[in-house]
C-alpha cells in the first residue's frame, strides 16, 4: 500500500506540473523528447490552479498516510491527521452515519466517488480571525480500493476542492465566449508568428473556418510591404511586451479590390508562470470610419477655405485685386494653376457687351496664380498673358461655361502638365461677369463633386465682389464727373488778382478708388472789380456730400452776385445748409432748430467755408469765417502767418453770428485758402501740419529738407516764385500723397490795379453835374486810349448820374476803373435801389435803366455802407464782344 500513495505523493512534488507546462510550452505538431518529457519548471500547472490533494486510509478505516497537499487543502497537519477518523474529523455531524456506511463499503473493496461537504481553512483572501472555524466546502472525493502488504483492503483517496474547479470551468467558459463570440477579429498568435487560434469574426472576414487559419502568417493576409512592417512591429511587442494601442494596418480582403482599413491592438500573453506564450491580436474595420473622417476633414477644410475667402476676398472696391484675392486663397490650398477672366465690355463700363448670351464676348486676363508654373493658363494649345484680351472659341468648355451658367470639366491635354480642369462661370445677381478656371496638375487629385461645389461656392463669393467693385468703379467715375463738374473750369481769372488752385480727390496719388468728397473752391468776380475766394468742404464723404457740395456751391455763386457782406453771405448760406436736411427746406429746418428734442442730427448738412472779397483798386479784403481753417498770408519779405479771422460755426449748425475781418494786402502779398486734407493726417496732430503749411509758405524758393526736388522756378522777373510752382511745392513738401481725404489750396497773389487806372470824382448834387460827368469820363477815356467808348460811356454816365439826382440823395460820386474791361460806379447815399421797367409808347422816360442794359456788357446796384452804387461794364476794344451803336439802341426803344 505504500507505494501506491509514494505515487501519489510523487505528483506534489514541486516539479509535478514540469510535464504538463512543458507539453504547453510545444508547438502543434511537435514530439516531445525524453528531456522535454521530465524537466523541472517553477509552479504553475494545472494541479495548483485545481488543488488536487491525496491521502490513504488503513484497513481500519483511519489515515495512514497524509501529503502535504491535504494539508494546504483541509488544514491539517500530517502529524494530526494520521491515526484520524476522516469521516469524524471532516463530515458534518449529520451526515457522518451516512459517511461511515460509505467508509465500510470502500473498505470492502468497492470504489466511489461523489461531492462531500467539508470544512475548508481561511485563506488570507478571506479575512478571518485567528479561532474561527473553518469555512464551509465542497470536495470532490475519488476512492479507489488497494490492498497493503499482508492483504488488507485499504483505500487511496484523490480530492479536489470543487468551487476553485467550478470557478476554472466558468472562466474558461467566459473565455471561449469572449474570444469566440467578439465581434472583432480575435486572432493569437505564437512566438512563431503564426495564428495559433482565431475567432470566427476573423474568419468570416477572410474566408474559411477558424481552424483554417492555424499556422498562417501576416503575409497571407497583407500586401508585402505593410506585412513586414506589422511582422517587425509583432516581433517589438514579443520581445519587449510593450502594448500597441490603435495601430492602422492597410490591406485587401479575399476577392475584394476595395482597400481596407484596420485599427489593432496588440499585447503580448504570458503562461502562469510568466513565460511569453503569443501575442493576442484584437482587430476592427474602420474603413467607413476613415472615409467618414476623410469626408469630416474635407467638409472642415473646405468650411475653413470658404471661411478664409470671406476674410480675404472683397477687402478692396478693385476689380483686379480682388480677382488676385480669389487666387490667393485657392493656390495651393485648392488647386495647382488659377485663372480669372472677365468679360472686357462690363470692365468698360458696357452693361450688355455682344456676345454675352452665347459666350464668345472678349474677355481680359485679370488675374494669374500658379504653384508650379510661371506660365498662364490658356486654351487647348494658347496661352494667354496677363492683362490680355481674348475670346473662347464656341464649342469649347469654357465659352460653353459661360453660355449656360454652370461649371464644365476640361480634360487635360495628352502629356501636358495640367491633369484636369474645372471652368467655373463667375455669377452675380443672375448675370455671369466672368469665368474662373482651376487646374490641377498630373500628381494631385482629380477634382471630384465636393470640390466642384466648392470652387462654385469660391467662384459665386467672388464674383459678387467683383460685381460689386464694378458698380463701385462706374458709380465712382460717375460721382467724380459730377463733383468735378462742380469746380470751376479751366484756371481762374480775377482783377488784380494772380490765381493758383489745386484740387486732389482722396486716393488719387495712391491709385485706389474712393469715395468722393466734399471740398470746393471759387473764384467770382464782383462788379467793381472785385473778386470773392471761397473755399469750403461738406463734413463727410460719398455722392451725398458731393452733392450737397454742388447745392451749397451754387447757392454761394448766387449769394455772391447779390453782393451782399462776407458775413451776410454765410448768414444765408447757413440757412440754406440747414435746410438741405429737412424734408420741408429751411422752414422746417428752422421750425425743427427751435425744438431741438425734434431735431434730427443725422440729417443735418455740416460744411466748414471760408468766404473773402478782395477789392483790386483798395487792395483790401474782408473775410468771414465758418468753422473753416484760418487763411495763410505771406507779405514780401515776411514769414507767412495765419490770418486772426475769428472761427464761427460751421454751416448748417444755426443759431450764431459770423463775424468779419478786413485786412489790406499789400501789393505781392500771397493769400492762401485751403482744406483740412492738406494738413491733417492720421499720422501727425492738425496743428503740426499747419506749422508745415506756414513754414513752406514762408520761403516758397527754398526747398523743404526731405524734399530735393521740390525747389519751385522762379518767374520771368526772377524775384517772386511762379505760383503754379508755389502750389506744388506746397503739396510735395506736406506728402500729400497719403490720399486720406480731399485736398483743396487756392493760391492768390495781390496785383493791385494801378493809380493810373482809377478815375474817382465827386459832384455836386445839382443839375450840372451830368454835364461834368460827361466831361470827366471823355477825358479820362481819351487818357486812355478808349476813344471807341468815349459815346456810348458818355451816354450811360449821363443816365446813371440823372437818376442819382433825381432818385438818390447827397453827394454823387463818378468812378471809372480800367482793367481787363471798363467798369464804370456812380454813388449816392440813397438806399432805394433804381429797378428797370419797360415803358410804354406814349410815355416820355422811363428807358434809361433799359438803355444802360442794352448798350452795356452789365449793368447792375448794390449797396454800400453809406448808400447804394449802381454800375455798368463794358467790354474793351479789340476782344471778341462788339459795342452796340447808341443809335440804334435808342431807336430800339421806340
Amino acid at each position: 500500500m505504500s507505494e501506491i500513495p509514494a505515487k501519489a505523493t510523487g505528483s506534489e512534488d514541486p516539479s509535478g506540473g514540469a510535464m504538463t507546462e512543458a507539453a504547453d510550452g510545444l508547438s502543434s505538431g511537435d514530439a516531445p523528447s525524453a528531456d522535454t518529457m521530465w524537466q523541472s519548471s517553477p509552479p504553475g500547472s494545472m494541479y495548483d490552479y485545481i488543488k488536487v490533494a491525496s491521502f490513504s486510509i488503513g484497513p481500519d478505516g483511519l489515515v495512514d498516510q497524509w501529503s502535504l497537499r491535504a494539508e494546504q487543502l483541509l488544514g491539517v497537519p500530517a502529524e494530526q491527521a494520521v491515526g484520524m477518523d476522516p469521516i469524524a474529523a471532516f463530515v458534518d455531524p449529520a451526515r457522518r452515519e451516512q459517511g461511515q456506511r460509505k467508509m465500510a463499503e470502500i473498505l470492502d473493496g468497492r470504489e466511489w466517488t461523489g461531492v462531500v461537504p467539508v470544512r475548508l481553512p481561511h485563506t488570507a483572501e478571506d479575512g478571518a480571525r485567528e479561532g474561527e472555524h473553518g469555512r464551509e466546502g465542497l470536495a470532490e472525493v475519488y476512492v479507489m480500493p488497494t490492498r497493503t502488504e499482508d492483504g488488507e483492503k485499504a483505500a487511496v483517496c484523490i480530492v479536489v476542492d470543487v468551487r476553485t474547479l467550478r470557478s476554472i470551468e466558468t472562466d474558461l467558459a467566459a473565455s471561449q465566449a469572449i474570444f469566440g463570440q467578439s465581434p472583432f477579429g480575435f486572432v493569437l498568435i505564437d512566438p512563431d508568428l503564426r495564428v495559433r487560434r482565431a475567432n470566427q469574426r476573423f474568419a468570416s472576414l477572410f474566408g474559411g473556418t477558424p481552424d483554417d487559419h492555424r499556422g498562417k502568417g501576416v503575409h497571407d493576409y497583407l500586401p508585402r510591404g505593410e506585412a513586414e512592417r506589422v511582422e517587425a512591429t509583432l516581433r517589438r511587442v514579443l520581445q519587449t511586451g510593450e502594448s500597441i494601442t490603435d495601430m492602422h494596418v492597410t490591406g485587401y480582403l479575399p476577392g475584394a479590390e476595395d482597400r481596407r482599413h484596420w485599427s489593432v491592438n496588440l499585447y503580448r500573453v504570458h503562461s502562469g508562470s510568466g513565460r511569453p506564450i503569443g501575442i493576442a491580436w484584437l482587430g476592427i474595420d474602420i474603413t467607413a470610419r476613415r472615409a467618414a473622417a476623410r469626408e469630416a476633414a474635407a467638409a472642415r477644410r473646405n468650411l475653413a477655405m470658404l471661411n478664409e475667402a470671406g476674410a480675404r476676398i472683397g477687402n478692396s472696391l478693385d476689380l483686379e485685386t480682388t480677382a488676385r484675392e480669389l487666387l490667393d486663397v485657392v493656390v495651393p490650398g485648392f488647386c495647382d494653376l488659377a485663372t480669372v477672366d472677365l468679360y472686357q465690355g462690363l470692365l468698360s463700363g458696357d452693361e450688355t457687351p455682344q456676345g454675352l448670351a452665347d459666350g464668345s464676348a472678349e474677355v481680359r486676363r485679370v488675374a494669374f496664380a500658379s504653384a508650379v508654373s510661371e506660365a498662364p493658363l490658356g486654351t487647348i494649345g494658347e496661352t494667354v498673358k496677363l492683362g490680355a484680351v481674348h475670346h473662347y472659341p464656341f464649342n469649347s468648355p469654357c465659352a460653353d461655361a459661360l453660355r449656360t451658367a454652370r461649371p464644365q470639366s476640361v480634360p487635360g491635354e495628352e502629356g501636358g502638365l495640367v491633369q484636369s480642369t474645372l471652368a467655373v462661370p463667375m455669377v452675380a445677381q443672375d448675370t455671369v461677369v466672368g469665368l474662373a478656371r482651376f487646374a490641377r496638375t498630373k500628381g494631385s487629385e482629380p477634382f471630384g463633386d465636393r470640390d466642384r461645389d466648392l470652387a462654385v461656392e469660391l467662384a459665386a463669393r467672388a464674383a459678387v465682389c467683383i460685381d460689386n467693385a464694378r458698380l463701385y468703379r462706374r458709380e465712382h467715375e460717375r460721382a467724380l464727373i459730377l463733383q468735378r463738374s462742380l469746380l470751376p473750369p479751366g484756371d481762374p481769372e480775377a482783377s488784380g488778382l494772380d490765381i493758383a488752385c489745386r484740387y486732389l480727390p482722396g486716393n488719387a496719388a495712391t491709385g485706389r478708388p474712393s469715395e468722393v468728397g466734399g471740398d470746393w473752391f471759387d473764384v467770382i468776380e464782383l462788379p467793381g472789380h472785385r473778386t470773392a475766394l471761397v473755399v469750403g468742404d461738406v463734413m463727410g464723404r460719398g455722392l451725398r456730400a458731393a452733392v450737397a457740395m454742388g447745392e451749397l456751391r451754387t447757392a454761394v455763386r448766387t449769394l455772391a452776385q447779390l453782393d451782399l457782406e462776407p458775413a451776410e453771405v454765410l448768414a444765408q448760406l447757413d440757412e440754406i445748409a440747414r435746410g438741405l436736411g429737412a424734408p420741408g427746406g429751411i422752414h422746417q429746418a428752422t421750425r425743427a432748430a427751435r425744438r431741438p428734442r425734434e431735431a434730427d442730427l443725422s440729417e443735418v448738412y455740416l460744411a466748414t467755408c471760408v468766404y473773402a472779397v478782395y477789392d483790386s483798386v483798395t487792395r483790401r479784403c474782408t473775410f468771414a469765417n465758418a468753422g473753416h481753417l484760418p487763411p495763410v498770408l505771406v507779405e514780401p519779405g515776411e514769414p507767412a502767418l495765419m490770418l486772426d479771422v475769428p472761427p464761427g460755426m460751421p454751416l448748417g449748425v444755426g443759431g450764431e453770428p459770423f463775424e468779419e475781418v478786413e485786412v489790406e494786402l499789400p501789393e505781392g502779398a500771397l493769400l492762401a485758402l485751403y482744406t483740412d486734407g492738406l494738413v491733417e493726417s492720421r499720422d501727425h496732430p492738425l496743428d503740426e501740419g499747419l506749422q508745415a503749411f506756414v513754414g513752406a509758405l514762408t520761403d516758397p524758393a527754398q526747398p523743404s529738407p526731405g524734399h530735393p526736388s521740390a525747389t519751385p522756378a522762379t518767374s520771368a522777373g526772377g524775384t517772386r516764385p511762379n505760383l503754379e510752382d508755389v502750389c506744388d511745392h506746397v503739396l510735395n513738401t506736406l506728402d500729400t500723397h497719403h490720399g486720406e481725404d480731399d485736398i483743396a489750396l487756392l493760391m492768390a497773389r495781390v496785383q493791385g490795379l494801378p493809380a493810373g487806372s482809377v478815375g474817382d470824382w465827386t459832384l455836386p448834387r445839382e443839375p450840372r453835374s451830368v454835364g461834368r460827368a460827361r466831361e470827366h469820363a471823355r477825358a479820362k477815356l481819351l487818357g486812355w486810349d478808349l476813344e471807341p467808348l468815349v459815346d456810348t460811356t458818355e451816354l450811360l454816365v449821363s443816365e446813371l448820374v440823372t437818376n442819382a439826382l433825381r432818385y438818390g440823395e447827397g453827394e454823387i460820386r463818378l468812378r471809372l476803373l480800367l482793367d481787363r474791361t471798363l467798369v464804370c460806379e456812380v454813388w449816392d447815399s440813397g438806399l432805394v435801389q433804381p429797378r428797370r421797367r419797360r415803358a410804354r409808347d406814349t410815355d416820355e422816360g422811363g428807358r434809361g435803366l433799359q438803355l444802360v442794359g442794352l448798350l452795356s456788357a452789365a449793368w447792375g446796384s448794390r449797396r454800400t455802407p453809406r448808400g447804394k452804387t449802381v454800375w455798368f461794364e463794358l467790354p474793351l476794344p479789340g476782344g471778341d464782344t462788339t459795342l452796340t451803336d447808341p443809335a440804334e439802341a435808342l431807336l430800339s426803344l421806340f
